[in-house]
């Protein structure tokens, strides 16, 4: 299990999460069963580095205000439905969310699974310079990618924000079918 379904286990039991001096903060309307406690517990590190507002400099309120901004603007400038809406906001969150925590590597190893060149498979920097780079090989990279995109959600949702029904991250606001 990784740091990101832990947060979707916490979340689906009903558990709210914050960070508080490199401790987990929990909120629920019943106790948590010893599972989710568990799975809280093993992740408890790479949680606190997803959550914490010094990671990114935002507050689980700064990226709630965004949300609502966001929705509300699609929603009534936009003319968007809310639930279409919701689900832009919610994907441009997870985007901004990779932008301002990127990850980086030193050139000469994959991040995704730390072996070096490959003869048809070179590594390729993944990244902005201002932010650094990853470097990873384009045969690692979608599954790579897709944990990224797990723990940005599971951020999100850690920070109170709910993905809407069928979540996609097509920033166009449409659902998977």
């Amino acid at each position: 299990m990784s740091a990101a379904k832990a947060l979707k286990l916490a979340q689906a039991a009903g558990v709210r999460i914050e960070v508080d001096s490199g401790d987990l903060l929990l909120e629920a309307a019943a106790p948590p069963s010893a599972a989710v406690l568990d799975a809280l517990r093993r992740h408890k590190t790479e949680i606190i580095a997803l959550l914490r507002p010094e990671s990114d400099g935002w507050s689980a309120e700064d990226w709630r205000a965004l949300f609502d901004e966001c929705a509300g603007a699609a929603e009534h400038e936009g003319g968007l439905p809310r639930a279409q809406a919701e689900a832009r906001a919610f994907a441009y969150c997870v985007a901004l969310w990779l932008y301002r925590n990127p990850a980086r590597s030193a050139p000469g190893r994959c991040l995704a699974c730390s072996e070096g060149e490959r003869l048809n498979d070179p590594l390729l920097p993944f990244g902005t310079e201002a932010n650094g780079h990853a470097w990873v090989h384009s045969g690692c990279w979608a599954a790579w990618y897709e944990a990224r995109r797990a723990s940005a959600i599971a951020a999100m949702i850690a920070l109170g924000l709910k993905p809407p029904p069928r979540f996609s991250d097509d920033l166009s606001g449409s659902e998977d079918a």
